[in-house]
């Protein structure tokens, strides 16, 4: 038996996950979609074909409810192709789309699973492929809904919120 291809598609938002230091302004900045380069090209992914697509470069805490209902109309489109969706997003208002999200359209067809990075892609340290690829496998094993993974853990959305002090994602109880 020949082994599935599996589509997936990547939606990026921007975020710390994809900040990239600007040696020019000496800050870091949201300017593009670096999930590609970064991780994409270094994984050995033989059964998964892989579609990334840039809906925003934005830092979340400047997001609003335009920009989710951006996000959602993305999810919706994307969901209708019958694939499994992974969504970057910054961390600091990713609970806050991600129940967006499932208030506005609880019924999805397929698993859409948010992360991002405490740390942004292009640090030693960086949280970002970890996440990314948990994500990526997390695709293949949940029911359609809304999820977020992070360091580890899947959890459904809306039972997710951000610990700032431990710098990672905890279900809410």
């Amino acid at each position: 038996m020949a082994n599935k291809i599996l589509p997936l598609t990547i939606l990026t938002t921007g975020g710390t996950i994809e900040k990239i230091y600007d040696e020019f302004e000496g800050s870091l900045q949201n300017k593009d979609t670096i999930v590609k380069n970064k991780i994409l090209e270094k994984l050995r992914l033989p059964y998964t074909d892989i579609h990334v697509y840039g809906i925003m470069s934005k830092d979340s805490l400047l997001m609003d409810d335009k920009d989710r209902a951006m996000i959602l109309e993305f999810i919706k489109a994307h969901a209708m192709k019958g694939y499994p969706i992974v969504l970057l997003h910054g961390t600091d208002t990713m609970e806050v789309t991600a129940k967006f999200c499932f208030e506005h359209f609880p019924h999805i067809s397929v698993p859409v699973i948010f992360t991002g990075a405490m740390k942004p892609l292009g640090f030693d340290d960086s949280d970002a492929p970890q996440n990314v690829i948990e994500a990526i496998f997390a695709t293949q094993f949940v029911q359609p809904g809304y999820y977020v993974t992070f360091h580890g853990k899947i959890f459904n959305v809306p039972n997710v919120t951000k610990n700032k002090a431990k710098r990672t994602f905890e279900e809410i109880e």
